[in-house]
Order: structure tokens, then sequence, then C-alpha cells
């Protein structure tokens, strides 16, 4: 049994085709110096070779009806002059045969025996046409070219074999094909002549229009080329034209306003951390000066116990910076799907030492898709926030929506401290920022907690905000974190 042809992938067909022209590189070196390297010389000579091959094959096709249809016209002249002979001589009647029609150079009858029993005038004494050998009465057509027995021209000579009372006779009759030569000439001189013109006008425009439209591509270009980390602040040119480039345009200045709150960001960030670790480093350098100093054996627990908490607080804030710097990267969170539910339960309960309570109202089987670290971490922040500020109580509330499938998950985190004021709630999530008063440094915080928690949580697609008490109510702050559940909570 033969073995079924496999099709071929459409994809394998496409590389390969993109491998051709690398081939061909390859193979002729010589090549490589003659390929167009710029868009602009690639569109223009692809542009050529297209429209010269669509101007082939229009040539060819041309020419081939033009030549059919004028031989067509030719042989149906010569066939009737060819025919209407031929009852002559069937009939015996030769005498009577008229002059050739218009467009007909010859007509010859020749018997079967090589006579020429009829001729027209300018073929007197010229020698018969080859007999075509025996054939059953009747009339019979071939069609051949033969070479012009006086003229430059061709003819199509038509042969009609029938009986007549002396036997079988044929009968020969030639049309010029003077028109067809004529039309052919003047075609194929319009075409050598148009053809070169017209390409030249193809390669022309599709150079000047493909420069034009690569014009605006090639200031963005210069523009990009120009800007450096300290000039992020420059943006590119963007055409009127609501097109592609232009498109292209606005994408790279959107790109570029990006890049350059990046660098002020970061420019910041370095500024705030740079600041935050001077504080705790100055005091702990002091605090160790000091212990050499002093000679009193009795006072070193106490200072070693102050360094000591120095050196925990940058052990601290140094993490928040490392994971931060994890979150700006970009690293990919490994989600799946978990237990919202339990996972608040167990990091409220496993909290030691809290200062003041914290009370829980927890809907049952809440199943959200996240890290179970990371969304670890973001209660813990919360939590620590609240704790930091309250005054006697603390309550982590978790409920979902009533909407459509899937819905979301609300985990809300309050305290009946000073509060957060309104025009303050965006601000808290900003890295390094305290609020002054009540929130100050003096509670032990960097001001990055919220920051992670935001970071975190607008990671694994939710969101985190500073909200009002419900019904206009004042103090305490109150801290919402929304994310979508998997749906089958």
């Amino acid at each position: 049994m033969a073995e079924a042809v496999r099709p071929v992938p459409r994809e394998r067909v496409r590389a390969a085709l993109r491998a051709v022209p690398g081939a061909v590189l390859r193979r002729w070196p010589v090549l490589r110096r003659l390929w167009p390297t710029t868009v602009r010389a690639r569109a223009t000579v692809g542009a050529s070779v297209v429209v010269a091959a669509a101007l082939a094959l229009a040539s060819f096709a041309l020419l081939g009806l033009l030549e059919a249809n004028l031989l067509r016209n030719a042989e149906n002249d010569a066939r009737r002059q060819a025919e209407t002979v031929a009852q002559l001589a069937a009939t015996g009647k030769l005498g009577r045969v008229r002059p050739p029609a218009r467009g007909i150079d010859f007509v010859q009858v020749v018997g079967a025996d090589g006579r020429v029993l009829f001729a027209s005038p300018n073929l007197a004494g010229a020698p018969a046409f080859p007999a075509p050998g025996p054939g059953a009465p009747g009339t019979r057509l071939h069609t051949w070219r033969v070479r012009p027995l006086d003229g430059e021209y061709r003819q199509r000579v038509v042969q009609v074999v029938t009986q007549t009372p002396d036997g079988m006779a044929t009968v020969y009759a030639g049309a010029s094909l003077r028109d067809a030569d004529a039309a052919d000439d003047t075609t194929t001189a319009a075409l050598v002549i148009g053809m070169p013109l017209l390409l030249a006008t193809v390669a022309l425009v599709t150079w000047r229009v493909t420069g034009h439209a690569l014009r605006p591509v090639e200031e963005i270009r210069a523009e990009v080329a120009e800007i450096s980390a300290r000039g992020l602040h420059r943006r590119v040119p963007v055409p009127a034209t609501d097109d592609e480039v232009a498109r292209l345009a606005e994408t790279m200045n959107a790109t570029l306003d990006r890049l350059e709150a990046s660098g002020i960001r970061q420019q910041q960030f370095i500024a705030d951390a740079s600041h935050e670790l001077r504080s705790p480093i100055t005091v702990l350098r002091t605090q160790l000066e000091v212990a050499l100093a002093v000679q009193d054996p009795e006072l070193w627990p106490e200072l070693i116990s102050g360094a000591l908490e120095d050196i925990e607080r940058l052990q601290h804030l140094t993490a928040d910076l490392l994971l931060l710097a994890r979150i700006d990267a970009a690293q990919p969170v490994a989600a799946a799907p978990l237990d919202l539910t339990a996972l608040v339960r167990e990091v409220v309960e496993g909290r030691l030492g809290d200062r003041v309570p914290v009370g829980l109202r927890l809907e049952p089987g809440v199943e959200v898709s996240a890290g179970a670290m990371w969304l670890g971490r973001i209660v813990t922040n919360l939590v620590d926030n609240a704790q930091r500020y309250a005054d006697g109580r603390v309550d982590v509330t978790l409920r979902t929506t009533n909407g459509a499938r899937p819905g979301t998950a609300v985990l809300e985190v309050t305290d009946d401290g000073p509060g957060i004021p309104a025009a303050d709630r965006e601000r808290v999530f900003e890295r390094f920022t305290r609020l002054d008063d009540s929130r100050s440094r003096d509670h032990g915080g960097a001001g990055l907690g919220l920051a992670i928690a935001r970071d975190l949580s607008t990671r694994h697609g939710g969101t985190l905000t500073a909200e009002g008490r419900p019904g206009g109510g004042s103090g305490g702050a109150r801290l919402v974190l929304r994310l979508p559940t998997t749906g089958r909570c």
C-alpha cells in the first residue's frame, strides 16, 4: 500500500520562503553587496520587481491575445474564400471564380495529378502547392503557415479537399497576415519603450512616497538617539497623520513617560533609602563609640541593647528595600488557588506580643488565586500598621461581594486610632511616607509597609485603598483590600 502523503505545515513553508534570500546570499556572496540594506531601497526594489513581473505577464498575454485574434480573423476570411471556390470546383465552374476578396493574397486549385486547375493572377506561372495525398470526397480543413510568395508578410493558408468532375482537387486560399505582423510590431515597440518608462516612474514614485512615509520614523530615531539618562524629559515628534507612524510616536512618548517616571521614582527611592539608612547607622555608631569610651561595665548592657535595636531596625529596613526591589523587577508571582479565610486566621492567630487585641470576622471558604507568602505579607503589613496606631482594638473583616461570579474578596483592617485624614489617604501608600503628629517615626515604622502591601496587591490583580468609616463615622483608620475570587467560593 502506498504511503499517504503528509501535508506540509504552513509554518514550515513560510519558514522555508523566509530562508530563501539568506541562502541565496550565502550561495553567491557577490549579491550581498547589491542587496538593498534600507527599508526605502527594499520597498523600491520590491515594487519595481512586482510591477516588472506583472507588466511582463500582461505584455505576453496582450501579444498572445492580439496574435490569436488577428490569426483567427485571417483564417476565417481564407476559409470562406476556399469553401466558395471549392463549391464552384465541385460543380465544374472554376471559370466563374471571382477575384479574391479583400484580405486574401492568393487562391490556387490543384488536381489529384498535381496540375494547377486554377490560380489567382498573382500566382500565374507559380508551381502547384504539394498535394495533401489521397482522400475521400468531402471537405477537410487544414491550416498552416507558409512564407510569402512575393511579399514580406506571412500568409494564413486554408486547404479544402473536394470532389470535382475531373477527380479530387485541393483548394488553397491564403490570407495576408500583414495586419497581424504590423500590430505585433507596433505593440512590441510600444511595450519596449513604455515598460522601462513605467518601471522608472514606479521606482521614482515608490522611492519618494516611501521616503516621505519614513521621514517621521527617521526623525523619531534621531530624537531617541539623542535622549540620554539625563534627557528623559525630551519627547519624539508626533506626525499630524493618524497612521501607524503617529501611533508609534505616541507609544514611544508613553514609554518615555514611564521611563522618566521610573527614573524619578528611582532617584527619590535612593534618596529616601539613603536618608532612612543614615539615621540608624549614625545612632548605632554613636552608641558603639560611647560603649568604647565608657569604661563602666554596668552601662554596657544598656548600650548594647540599644545597638541591637538599631541593628534590628536596619535588618527590617533592608528586608523591605530588597522586597521592593523584587517587586519593581516585576518578578512573576507563583499564583495558586488559596483559602484566604484560613490564611488570614493563621497570620493573625500566629502573632505574638501584639499591643492590642485583634478581632476576627471572617466569611468561611473565601478562595483567591495568589501566592501564599506574598498575600501573608500583605495581611501582616496591614495588621502591623493597625497595631502601630490603634488605641485599644484592631478588627479584621473578610467578606465577598454579591456580584456575578467570579466575585471580589474584601478584607478590611480597621483600628480605633487617630485615623487618616481624607487628604492623606492616597499619600500614605507612597514609599517612606509618614504623616505628622500621630503617625510619626516614634511608632517605629519606616514608611514602607503600606507601599509594599499596595504593590503586592496590584501584582495580584487587586486594589488596596484607605477609606473612611461606613456611614461617615470618624476615628480610626480603615484599609480595604479587594482581590478577585476564583469563583469557587
